[in-house]
C-alpha cells in the first residue's frame, strides 16, 4: 500500500464526501495531503485525525478556490508543510438543480466561480509547483453527457470541465504533467442525504438505469482517483473516466 510514498497532493474540497474519500484513499497509498475546506474546518479537521491515526499525514488548509490570493494559498502550503507537490485534485465544486425559468444570475455566477473559475485558478498555481510526472486530476459529472433535465447550469460546468481537462493535458503534456477527468455518477454522500436524493424515486431511478445495480459511493471514485494520482497511469492523460457503474 505505497503507490504514493513520498508523493504530496492537493485536495480541494476534501472536508466531507467524494473529497474526504479521495484524501483518505491517497494518504493510505502513501502521500502526505493537504486537506482544502472553504467553510468546514470541523469536517476537513476530522479527516486529518482519521489519516494521522491510520498512520498518515494530512493537514487542513482553509481557502475559496474561486479566489486567486487562495488558490495560491492552498498550494504553497503543500510545499510549506510537505515540500513539494506532485498531485492536485480539483474536487470542489457546488451544484443546484433548477428549470430553466427558475436560473438567475447568482445561481450562474456561483456555480461557475467555483466548478471552473476555481479548478482554472488553483490549476494555474499547482502549475508552478508540478515537476516531470506530476498528476492533476479533475471531478467532472456524468451530467455533461447525460443531459439530465433542470440541470443546465451545473451540466455547462461539468461540460466544461471535460473541455478544459483536454485544453490542459495539451498545455502542460510538454512538461510531463497529466492532466485527467473523473465523471462520477451519483454517489451516496452527505450532499446527496441533505438534498432528500437518497431514498427517493432518483435514486431508485438512477439504480434502475445503472448495470452494476447500485449507486456509488465515495470510495469507488476514490480508488480511481488513486490509480490516475499514481505512475500506474503514467500514460494517460486528456482522459474522461466516466465512474457511473456503466450508467448512461
Amino acid at each position: 500500500m505505497s503507490k504514493l510514498k513520498g508523493k504530496v497532493a492537493v485536495v480541494t474540497g476534501a472536508s466531507k464526501g467524494i473529497g474526504a474519500g479521495i484524501a483518505k484513499a491517497l494518504a493510505a497509498e502513501g502521500a502526505s495531503v493537504v486537506v482544502n475546506y472553504a467553510s468546514s474546518k470541523a469536517g476537513a479537521d476530522a479527516v486529518v485525525t482519521e489519516i494521522g491515526k491510520a498512520g498518515g499525514k494530512a493537514v487542513a488548509v482553509q481557502g475559496d478556490v474561486s479566489k486567486a490570493g487562495d488558490a495560491q494559498a492552498i498550494i504553497e502550503a503543500a510545499v510549506k508543510h510537505f515540500g513539494r507537490l506532485d498531485v492536485l485534485v480539483n474536487n470542489s465544486g457546488v451544484y443546484e438543480f433548477k428549470p430553466l425559468e427558475e436560473i438567475t444570475e447568482e445561481d450562474f455566477h456561483r456555480q461557475f466561480d467555483v466548478n471552473v473559475l476555481g479548478l482554472l485558478l488553483t490549476t494555474q498555481a499547482a502549475a508552478k509547483r508540478l515537476g516531470e510526472g506530476g498528476s492533476v486530476i479533475n471531478i467532472g459529472s456524468l451530467v455533461s453527457r447525460s443531459f439530465t433535465p433542470a440541470s443546465a447550469v451545473y451540466a455547462g460546468t461539468k461540460g466544461a470541465v471535460d473541455t478544459i481537462t483536454g485544453v490542459l493535458a495539451q498545455e502542460l503534456g510538454p512538461r510531463k504533467i497529466r492532466v485527467n477527468a473523473v465523471n462520477p455518477g451519483m454517489v451516496e454522500t452527505e450532499g446527496t442525504h441533505a438534498a432528500g436524493v437518497i431514498g427517493s424515486d432518483f435514486e431508485v431511478g438512477a439504480k434502475a438505469k445503472t448495470p452494476l445495480g447500485r449507486i456509488g459511493q465515495p470510495q469507488d471514485i476514490a480508488s480511481i482517483v488513486t490509480f490516475l494520482a499514481s505512475d500506474d497511469s503514467h500514460w494517460l492523460t486528456g482522459e474522461r473516466l466516466f465512474a457511473s457503474g456503466g450508467m448512461r
